[in-house]
C-alpha cells in the first residue's frame, strides 16, 4: 500500500521540485525589482488566455489541449510587453500600479468569460489552486525541458538581468537597454509563469515565487545563499505540502500554500534566536 502511494506521488513531487528550483531563482529577481505581484498579473492573465481558448469553438474543451496553451502563452507576451514598456524610473504611474490593474481586469474579464463556459466552477478552482496531483510523466518531463532551457537562457544573460534587478540606475548609466531586456525577462517569466499555472494553479505558483524568497531576504544577503535557501524551502513544503495533503485528505494546493505560510511565519519567529548568536 506504501509503496502504491509512493508511486501515485512520485510525479507531482518531482514536478513541484521543479516548480520549486526555477521559482525560488526568478523570485530573487522580483522581489529585488519590486514588483511583488507580477507573477500573479501574468499568471491571471495567462487564465484569461486559456479560458478565451475554451470559448472558440474549434480549439476545444480540454483544458489541458495544446491550443489552449498557446493561446494562453499569447496572451501573456501581451503581458510581458505591457510590463516592460509602460515602465521608466521617472514615470508618473508606478509599475507595481499597472501590474495591479492588469491583474484586476485580468481577473474581471476571467470570470465574464467563464460565465459563458460550461464547468465553470471547476475551471476557476483548477485556476486558483491547480491539480498538482494529477500530473502526468510526460507533463514532468516536458516541464523539465522547458524549465532547462529558461535556466540556461537566464544563465547566459545572468549579468544583464541582475544588473536590471540589482540596480537599474546603473545598468542604464552604463548603456543597458532596460526596456529591450526587461522584455526578455518577463517574457522567459511568461512562458514559465503559463507552464507552472497549468500545473499548480495561480495562488500556488505565486508562493512558490515569493515566499522562498522573501524568507531567504531574513537570513542572508548575497544571492548564492538566498538561492540556497529558497530552494531548501521549496524541497521541504513540496514534500511536507504533498504528503499532508494526502495523509489528512486535503486539496493539494490549497495546504501547500498554507504550509508555505506556516513555514514562513515559523522562520520568521525563529530569526530573532540567530540575531542574537551573532
Amino acid at each position: 500500500m506504501e509503496l502504491s502511494i509512493l508511486e501515485f506521488l512520485a510525479a507531482p513531487l518531482v514536478a513541484s521540485l521543479l516548480i520549486a528550483g526555477i521559482h525560488a531563482y526568478l523570485g530573487v529577481h522580483v522581489v529585488e525589482r519590486g514588483v511583488i505581484f507580477v507573477d500573479l498579473s501574468l499568471a491571471q492573465i495567462a487564465a484569461l488566455g486559456s479560458t478565451i481558448a475554451l470559448l472558440v469553438p474549434f480549439m476545444g474543451e480540454d483544458p489541458h489541449g495544446p491550443w489552449v496553451y498557446w493561446s494562453s502563452l499569447a496572451f501573456t507576451f501581451v503581458g510581458a510587453a505591457i510590463f516592460s514598456f509602460i515602465k521608466g524610473r521617472k514615470a508618473r504611474i508606478p509599475q507595481e500600479a499597472i501590474i495591479g490593474i492588469s491583474y484586476a481586469v485580468a481577473s474581471a474579464a476571467t470570470i465574464l468569460a467563464m460565465s459563458k463556459a460550461t464547468s465553470e466552477s471547476e475551471h476557476l478552482k483548477d485556476m486558483l489552486v491547480g491539480n498538482i496531483l494529477a500530473v502526468s510523466w510526460g507533463e514532468v518531463r516536458s516541464t523539465a525541458l522547458l524549465y532547462a532551457g529558461i535556466a540556461v537562457f537566464h544563465y547566459v544573460f545572468r549579468k544583464k538581468f541582475l544588473a536590471i534587478s540589482m540596480s537599474e540606475g546603473v545598468a542604464e548609466a552604463q548603456g543597458v537597454s532596460v526596456r529591450f531586456w526587461d522584455f526578455l525577462f518577463y517574457a522567459s517569466f511568461g512562458v514559465m509563469v503559463t507552464r507552472s499555472v497549468s500545473i499548480a494553479g495561480v495562488l500556488l505558483v505565486f508562493c512558490y515565487l515569493i515566499v522562498p524568497s522573501v524568507a531567504a531576504m531574513l537570513y542572508a544577503e548575497s544571492i548564492g545563499r538566498r538561492l540556497a535557501i529558497g530552494w531548501t524551502m521549496g524541497t521541504v513544503v513540496s514534500a511536507l505540502g504533498i504528503y499532508l495533503s494526502v495523509r489528512l485528505d486535503l486539496p493539494t494546493g490549497a495546504t501547500m500554500v498554507c504550509t508555505f505560510g506556516l513555514i514562513l511565519i515559523l522562520m520568521a519567529a525563529v530569526r530573532p534566536l540567530f540575531r542574537r548568536r551573532t
